[in-house]
């Protein structure tokens, strides 16, 4: 079946209506482009036709990109030459949207061209909003909740089908940059004050407003600057005072931002700096080549696989169990404190019923007044209105009759982190609910089937494990105790789905997946401190390879009281097996000096009075001296890197883990684990496990045993084995 379908009207205008069968949004393929070409070539060569308009037959949707599936694949079919048939791909695209541009304009005097219109009704992403940028005027329709731009950054890749290339061209370097290297998208009327698009119009009226423009159109309507004569790049070429000082600045920023592990960025801004010093079409050229040694870097591909096909995979049902619809209605939230406040604004938001339950009105009313807050700074920025936070606010009851609870499918007990505490609340929720309402945890670090013990239906009771701040962080762990039955990990999944965010779903151990592996990158950060690492060493080498916070700035982040608190408890669970009295001896110091982390203005840094950093604490220092020899940069790196990707080995190893798609994505979106690398499992499989066998080893001997290299991880060595190749599901091990 056709992916572009054509046709023309009375008036001569053809139109080109790119609508996808079997998919709710657009996504361009090697064959719908050969598509498009074909429909472009039919309507300039078509003396009837005076001109065209390229839309999309999806609601409130133009295209959301290129399908990355292809991405993914690309390399991997190109066949002896990959470099090669990846660049010859890119010019492919490149010269159908040059066609378009050009419209069969004569190339001496520019005029003759045949005028090109896009409409969007809806989102047009990557390339959907490259094709629109190749064509002579681009309309939008006016949807507040469509996005237009060029993610692609966030990926691993940049945009490669000339977006980079026109951005610049049309805005400058400087104004396109929050575009291209932060892949920051606008609605519509955004979008049209920023210069990305020209016109917004009512949904109703978009094919007419394009049809009039393309009929009344000029030659000179249809020349883009670049092709102009005498054509100068906005804010100043690379050889122009002003462009100078704009791409000295912007290389600083790209390699202060990524620490040099990123090379999609350093690309982009190498494609703009390159291009912007010749002819637009070279230009096309010298883009497509970087797009090409982008594609061809394994960072690529391991960020398309966790980022986008993974992430997309569990977000769409792919651990979910084959149960009926378990669709949240009306969702309890017992304890209004911060994780109870965030629980009840994304549930509200995404349109559920919210009873907020606390032990006092006015704890209740200051969990309910959460979501007002937020909701007023975003009508502030402009990103929500007062009506939708109305219609938020009138879905939130905020209680203290547990009473009110009547109703619920599923109650989220989020009180403070003890168990007799929890106990309680489960008892009075199960009283106050029916028998098939699903009952969850929201604990970071309980043993779920201990929780369960207080509910009269284990089977119903599950963890649903939020991060801080929940309304910012995309993920949740899902964690099923040993009673834990299929429809209660159903609804869990339906209702993730439902507040949007990303699940992955664990077995109980203690501190599920998550934690279990932050924790040890953070002891192995204040371990090293103690030992006499230089801290700014700790703090660097982490962000050197990708960590998005050092160690001790993460545990300043979270409080030092809590680290502490979590040390003691592992400690009497573990009893002589207990690793970690080295760590504990600064955490207890720590804390007994009130240098409780950020929120106390001390930690491992020291912060002013507005809690910003001013800097590494001296105070920390003269506790534990700077040792005479220090460690090179490339040891502390694999310590903070091997205390994190040992425990997900062990967890995928204990059962813990049971899905390596759900560790890469769980370890990027849960604690930021170098999004380069696409996830621990993914950077084993990119250095190999026989060489991750070798580190450990070297570290075992220096460190100790905390740095064993796992069974599972020596079997793998032995029999030349990746963790894609040897666990992956069929689709993912094919992407």
């Amino acid at each position: 079946m056709a992916d572009f379908h054509y046709d023309t009207d009375a008036g001569g205008v053809a139109t080109i209506t790119w609508d996808m069968p079997g998919r709710s949004m657009n996504v361009l393929s090697f064959d719908a482009l050969a598509e498009l070409d074909a429909h472009v070539d039919t309507a300039l060569a078509d003396g009837a036709v005076r001109g065209i308009v390229i839309t999309s037959g999806k609601a409130g949707s133009f295209a959301g990109g290129m399908d990355l599936n292809v991405l993914a694949r690309l390399r991997d079919s190109a066949g002896d030459n990959p470099a090669a048939g990846i660049f010859e791909g890119v010019m492919r695209m490149h010269a159908v949207l040059r066609k378009i541009e050009r419209a069969g304009m004569d190339p001496k005097t520019l005029k003759g061209a045949k005028p090109i219109a896009c409409a969007l009704p809806g989102t047009a992403m990557g390339i959907g909003y490259e094709l629109a940028l190749a064509c002579h005027r681009i309309f939008a329709a006016d949807l507040p909740k469509a996005r237009i731009g060029l993610p692609e950054i966030m990926v691993g890749l940049f945009p490669g089908a000339g977006g980079t290339t026109r951005l610049v061209r049309k805005m400058g370097a400087m104004a396109a940059s929050p575009y291209l290297l932060e892949g920051k998208t606008l609605a519509p009327a955004k979008a049209k004050s920023a210069g990305l698009i020209d016109e917004v119009t009512d949904p109703a009226d978009l094919l007419r407003a394009a049809k009039d423009w393309v009929l009344a159109a000029q030659d000179a309507d249809c020349v883009k600057p670049w092709d102009q004569k005498g054509y100068k790049m906005p804010g100043g070429a690379p050889y122009h005072p002003a462009g100078f000082m704009t791409f000295v600045g912007a290389s600083a920023m790209v390699n202060g931002s990524t620490k040099g592990v990123m090379p999609a960025p350093k690309a982009l801004l190498s494609a703009v700096y390159e291009g912007a010093l010749v002819p637009f079409d070279t230009a096309l050229r010298i883009e497509a080549r970087w797009f090409t040694h982008v594609v061809m870097d394994p960072t690529s591909g391991a960020m398309i696989r966790s980022l986008f096909l993974n992430k997309q995979a569990l977000e769409k049902g792919a651990r979910r169990p084959d149960v009926p619809d378990q669709t949240v209605r009306k969702v309890g939230i017992l304890g209004a404190g911060m994780m109870g406040a965030g629980i009840a604004l994304v549930s509200a938001q995404a349109g559920i019923e919210v009873v907020l339950i606390d032990r006092d009105q006015e704890a209740a009313e200051r969990g309910r007044a959460y979501t007002e807050g937020y909701m007023d700074k975003g009508i502030a920025r402009r990103k929500t209105t007062p009506e939708q936070k109305e219609a938020a606010l009138s879905r939130i009851t905020a209680s203290t009759d547990y009473a009110a609870l009547d109703g619920c499918d599923l109650v989220i007990e989020a009180v403070f982190e003890d168990p007799g505490i929890k106990a309680e609340a489960t008892r009075l929720a199960e009283a106050a609910t029916g028998t098939e309402c699903i009952l969850a945890t929201n604990t970071s670090t309980l043993p779920i089937t201990e929780l369960a013990r207080a509910s009269q239906r284990p089977e119903q009771y599950i963890g649903i494990h939020f991060f801080s701040p929940v309304e910012k962080m995309a993920l949740v762990e899902i964690i099923k105790g040993k009673a834990t039955a299929e429809r209660a990990v159903a609804k869990a999944l339906d209702f993730v789905r439902q507040i949007r965010k990303t699940p992955i779903v664990v077995n109980d151990a203690r501190f599920f997946y998550a934690n279990r592996c932050i924790i040890p990158y953070i002891n192995e950060g204040i371990r090293m401190v103690a030992e006499g690492t230089v801290p700014a060493l700790v703090e660097n080498a982490a962000k050197l390879v990708g960590m998005p916070l050092g160690p001790l700035q993460l545990v300043d982040e979270t409080s030092i009281d809590l680290g502490a608190k979590i040390a003691r408890a592992t400690k009497a669970a573990m009893g002589d097996a207990y690793p970690d009295a080295a760590v504990d001896e600064v955490l207890f110091w720590m804390e007994a000096e009130g240098r409780l982390g950020r929120k106390a203005g001390a930690g491992f840094y020291d912060y002013d009075e507005a809690g910003k950093r001013t800097g590494l604490a001296a105070a920390v220092k003269a506790r534990y001296p700077e040792a005479d020899a220090q460690p090179d940069l490339t040891e502390v790196q694999h310590r903070l890197l091997m205390a994190q990707v040992l425990e997900a080995v062990r967890a995928l190893e204990d059962g813990v883990l049971t899905d390596i798609r759900e560790g890469d994505v769980g370890a990027i979106l849960g604690w930021g684990f170098a999004p380069w690398s696409g996830g621990p499992f993914s950077w084993l499989d990119r250095i190999g496990a026989a060489r991750a066998v070798e580190i450990c080893t070297g570290l075992e001997a220096a460190h100790g045993a905390r740095f064993r290299a796992p069974d599972l991880l020596r079997e793998m060595a032995e029999a030349g084995e990746t963790f894609y190749g040897r666990f992956a599901p069929p689709a993912a091990a094919a992407a």
